[in-house]
């Protein structure tokens, strides 16, 4: 007796069918935002941005960074 031939997709060309769809996917998306220009003046860019925190000490400290 011959088993009944199912039609069947091979793992080869089930992994070829998605990494097309999101090609197409990935080409077919438009690029909806337009660039802007900075809108930071020269002082704002230099100034200070880090801060050590109670949060960001405790961290140090708990992963023993010298102090």
């Amino acid at each position: 007796m011959k088993p009944a031939d199912k039609p069947s997709v091979d793992r080869r060309k089930f992994l070829r069918g998605l990494g097309a769809g999101a090609g197409i996917a990935a080409t077919a998306t438009p690029f909806a935002t337009s660039a802007h220009a900075d809108s930071e003046s020269n002082d704002e860019k230099r100034k200070a941005r880090y801060k050590e925190t109670d949060h960001v000490k405790m961290f140090y400290r708990v992963n023993r960074y010298p102090g």
